[in-house]
């Protein structure tokens, strides 16, 4: 590599990707020529952009030390007006390694992923390998969002499961209205209710509003006044709860249902958190979520609707779906947090759940039977197709490079 004006460009650090305003890579560490430089490095398809883009007048790029283009078509100059080093990288790409982009990226921006002509030849090692990067990955940014919930409950692990557990309960439909009902009812109050079975879900159903109106049956006043009373003890406030919703929703997944489900499981177990970091079996997991409820749901989904006698109990399905979007991310954002692998302490677990379906897995094993194994690969398929397929990233995707390569050594 070198700057148009031939002098030797050598990469000590690329520094951090910058993937908002400002440069493109902040704090790289470059040798150019004899001098070694600290600063910012900025990319453009021409040279002219720089202009076309305002960086002259914005401070941001001050500390811009390398300008790589794909075309130099103009001189830059920095504010003192000496000339800002340029490299041009246009001869550095291969005319085959171009046409193997755009084939891949270009000609095939009309199938459902541009790969899929392909992806059937990958080598098994390799989609393996970057399927567990990729889930890695997906943990990570589920990470965040535990992290925020952390802060937010002074650090109580118990307290962060419940909002996580009664989130991932409302699944798509009612999973916003479920975490703002768990973050109205402070988790102390979970604790001293949870001693008893009929005023812990008098306290889930109440918050979320569905103790409200009448209703002749007897066990839906029953509840209404125990929630009064927790209510009125408790000082609670419904404020900031979003309402349920029930439109195309199965009646199994009914919020009344859920959260009675819910209410049975925090009445069974006094430290949740603590049993379930403990698994790396589902089995495990499967008989702390199989929980009785009261009789009442047997015969209805709803306060105003009876049925036929059935017993209704946690789907394995059901449990699988929480294992994966709240044990597994759960469990493992905690083991990161005690400095230790957390990838190996979440392994056996999740390695054991069945893959999900749905429309994008159907897909995937379309093309690939053999993919995805289990739960881990088909989450890493997801975060395949949201972060790099729908974005056209190929060139980050080690699957694209393997292609971008093997097509330009043809």
């Amino acid at each position: 590599m070198k700057t148009v004006d031939g002098q030797q460009v050598a990469v000590i650090s690329p520094g951090l990707h910058n993937e908002l305003s400002g440069p493109d890579f902040f704090n790289s560490r470059l040798l150019i020529g004899d001098q070694e430089w600290a600063g910012n490095v900025e990319i453009h398809i021409r040279s002219s952009d720089w202009y076309m883009h305002g960086h002259e007048t914005d401070a941001a790029y001050d500390n811009v030390v390398l300008h790589v283009v794909w075309v130099h078509d103009v001189e830059i100059f920095r504010k003192d007006n000496s000339p800002l080093p340029v490299m041009e990288i246009q001869e550095l790409v291969s005319p085959e390694s171009l046409k193997s982009y755009k084939n891949l990226c270009t000609e095939g921006s009309t199938r459902w992923i541009n790969c899929e002509q392909e992806w059937p030849d990958i080598e098994h090692f390799l989609i393996n390998n970057w399927l567990e990067r990729l889930y890695v990955e997906r943990l990570e940014k589920r990470s965040y969002f535990i992290s925020s919930l952390l802060l937010n409950t002074a650090g109580d692990w118990e307290a962060v499961l419940f909002q996580m557990l009664a989130k991932n309960f409302g699944l798509n439909i009612n999973g916003e209205a479920f975490l703002s009902i768990a973050g109205s009812i402070p988790f102390s109050v979970v604790r001293k209710a949870r001693t008893n079975a009929f005023e812990i879900e008098a306290l889930f159903l109440g918050q979320a509003g569905l103790l409200n109106g009448t209703c002749e049956d007897p066990y839906f006043s029953k509840l209404k006044e125990a929630y009064s009373f927790l209510q009125h003890k408790y000082n609670l406030s419904g404020t900031g709860v979003l309402p349920v919703k029930y439109f195309r929703l199965r009646p199994d997944n009914f919020p009344e249902l859920r959260l009675a489900q819910l209410a049975a499981i925090y009445h069974k177990s006094s430290s949740l958190f603590a049993e379930l970091q403990k698994f790396e079996d589902p089995q495990q997991v499967y008989e702390v979520f199989n929980v009785q409820m009261n009789e009442f749901w047997s015969t209805h989904y709803t306060f105003s609707r009876s049925h036929a006698y059935r017993k209704k109990k946690l789907s394995r399905k059901f449990i699988d779906l929480i294992i994966i979007n709240t044990v597994v991310p759960l469990k493992f954002t905690y083991h990161k947090s005690q400095g230790k692998d957390a990838f190996e302490r979440i392994a056996p677990l999740i390695e054991a759940v069945a893959a999900e379906e749905n429309e994008i897995i159907k897909k995937f094993r379309s093309l690939r039977p053999s993919i995805p194994a289990g739960a881990l690969q088909s989450q890493a398929l997801l975060q395949l197709k949201k972060d790099y397929c729908e974005k056209k990233a190929c060139l980050n995707c080690a699957v694209g490079l393997q292609i971008l390569q093997q097509q330009s050594q043809i």
